[in-house]
C-alpha cells in the first residue's frame, strides 16, 4: 500500500492544475518557485537524514516504495517537493486575491515577540530533547531575523494558519490518524510529547520553518531577477 506516494500527489495535483489558471498563472514563476524548493529543501534533506539515521524519526515500510536515498524512502524527497509548492501556491493565491488584507505591523512584531520568548523558555527546560532543539532553534532564528523584515509577516502569518487546514489532514495521515500504524514514526524522548490529534507539535513549526524560508528564498530570487510578477 503506497498510501505516502498517494498523499504526496494527492497534496500537488490540485495546486499544480490551478497554477496554469489564466488569471494568477502562478506556474510562470517555476524557475523561482522551484529553484527555492531545492535550494532550501536540499538543507532539510541533510536534516531529516541524519534524524533518521540517528533513530528520532523513521518509516514505515508497509505505506512506501522500497527504495530509499540517504536513509530516506523516496516519498519522503517528494514530500519536500510536494508539499512546499502546494503551500506556497495557497500563501501566494491567498496574496493575489486578498492583496489588502494583512495583520498590522504592531500586531506581527507582537506575536513575533511572544512566539519568541515561548520557544526561548520552552528550549531552555527542553535542552535533552534534539527535535525540540534543533527545531526550535530554527524557528527563533528565523524570528529575530523578521523582527528586521516585519513586512514578511504580515501576510504570511494570515496564509500560514490557512495552510494548517491541509496540514492538519496530510500530516495527521502520515502520523497515523485515520490509519491503522503511523506512516511517520517519532521517538518520543526526543520530541516534547504533545500531539496535535497525532502531530508532534514540533511539527508545526518544522513546517513554518520550511515554507516561510521558500517564501523568503523565492522573493529574494524574484527581486535578483527582477521576476516581480506573482502578484499581478
Amino acid at each position: 500500500m503506497y498510501l505516502y506516494l498517494i498523499l504526496n500527489l494527492a497534496s500537488l495535483a490540485i495546486p499544480l492544475a490551478y497554477s496554469f489558471n489564466k488569471k494568477m498563472y502562478f506556474i510562470k514563476h517555476w524557475k523561482a518557485v522551484f529553484g527555492s524548493i531545492v535550494l532550501i529543501g536540499s538543507g532539510f534533506i541533510i536534516w531529516d537524514a541524519i534524524f533518521t539515521l540517528e533513530g528520532v524519526w523513521g518509516f514505515n515500510s508497509e505505506y512506501h516504495l522500497p527504495y530509499k536515498i540517504l536513509y530516506l524512502p523516496i516519498e519522503e524527497w517528494l514530500f519536500f517537493i510536494c508539499i512546499p509548492y502546494a503551500s506556497l501556491f495557497i500563501h501566494y493565491a491567498f496574496e493575489y486575491f486578498f492583496p489588502k488584507v494583512k495583520i498590522s505591523k504592531k500586531n506581527t512584531q507582537i506575536i513575533t515577540i511572544a512566539l519568541l520568548l515561548s520557544l526561548s523558555i520552552v528550549l531552555l527546560f527542553n535542552t535533552e530533547k534534539i527535535y525540540t532543539v534543533v527545531n526550535f532553534t530554527l524557528s527563533v532564528i528565523i524570528l529575530i531575523i523578521s523582527l528586521f523584515r516585519i513586512e514578511k509577516l504580515q501576510k504570511f502569518y494570515l496564509s500560514f494558519l490557512i495552510i494548517l487546514i491541509p496540514f492538519f489532514i496530510v500530516n495527521g495521515v502520515l502520523t497515523g490518524s485515520f490509519i491503522k500504524e503511523p506512516i511517520v514514526w517519532y521517538n518520543n524522548t526526543e520530541n516534547l510529547g504533545i500531539r496535535l490529534f497525532t502531530i508532534p507539535v514540533e511539527d508545526v513549526f518544522y513546517a513554518f520553518n520550511l515554507l516561510f524560508l521558500n517564501f523568503l528564498s523565492i522573493e529574494r530570487i524574484k527581486s535578483s531577477t527582477k521576476d516581480n510578477t506573482i502578484k499581478e
